[in-house]
């Protein structure tokens, strides 16, 4: 592990094979997740050659907590500070949920930096009020009692039950996530994703390959909210993986590897 400053704020992360061949692969991860959430990809990728760059973003893992409210666009400028510390010019960016929506985000910002995207069980519309409500409420119920009850809650839907039965040590590595991750972390993140921007406008002027992919059982995001980004980005790469929940990419870590290495093998080395 690594940590990178940025004003106040302390960024962990690995850099896995930093003199890998073609743009580097930076894998962000969701809520309440961790850096260690991306270990199959960062394996599958590496025995490829690929360099890959995974940070916990801050409030979560071993970066710095910063109560509050974190917005899309603070955790945005927090990836782009770090490859400029690494005097890496171009990336392809992925996701997973609210990664996914920091990827819009810094493609939003930053988007001569990107030569891809990989958007994985996310969603690019704006926050209903009713989902503001909710996000800022479970923020307070976070400060007030911890991550346990929360992880124990939503573990059915982000792992699919039949998966959490049958793949005993996926369920223990994310709730063990879950459970570790800072409550005000948590929260600033929670209270950032309620004011987020509706992202449909600016995935239309997508202009490098992009693939999209999603738990076919995904009640966070479901499958409509894929399809609905696979219309609007030009010449897009749709995969449903099958009986999998929000985490397929630990559910079933050959089928997303396989997508993932696939469509990484397909971006030019050179621009």
């Amino acid at each position: 592990m690594d940590t990178f400053v940025t004003g106040q704020v302390a960024i962990a992360y690995d850099d896995h094979h930093p003199e890998g061949n073609g743009p580097p692969l930076v894998l962000i991860h969701g809520h309440p997740f961790d850096r260690s959430m991306w270990a199959p990809q960062v394996e599958h990728v590496g025995r490829g050659g690929r360099r890959v760059i995974v940070p916990d973003l801050r409030g979560y893992g071993r970066s710095t907590v910063v109560p509050g409210r974190t917005p899309l666009q603070t955790f945005a400028q927090d990836v782009a500070d770090l490859l400029d510390h690494l005097g890496v010019a171009e990336i392809v960016l992925g996701g997973l949920s609210m990664g996914g929506q920091i990827v819009m985000e810094f493609h939003r910002l930053f988007p001569d930096r990107l030569r891809g995207l990989v958007l994985a069980d996310t969603a690019p519309q704006a926050e209903t009020e009713e989902g503001r409500r909710a996000r800022d409420a479970m923020a307070d119920r976070l400060l007030r009692e911890g991550m346990g009850g929360y992880a124990n809650e939503v573990l059915a839907k982000m792992v699919a039950p039949a998966n959490i039965r049958r793949f005993p040590a996926v369920t223990g590595h994310v709730l063990d996530m879950m459970r570790r991750t800072p409550p005000d972390g948590a929260a600033a993140a929670l209270r950032g994703r309620a004011t987020r921007p509706d992202y449909t406008a600016s995935l239309a002027r997508v202009r490098v390959p992009t693939l999209i992919v999603v738990g076919s059982d995904d009640e966070f995001t479901p499958v409509d909210d894929a399809r609905l980004m696979h219309r609007l980005i030009p010449d897009s790469t749709l995969v449903v993986i099958e009986d999998t929940a929000h985490m397929p990419n630990l559910e079933r870590p050959a089928e997303f590897n396989e997508a993932l290495g696939k469509f990484l093998d397909s971006i030019p080395q050179e621009r």
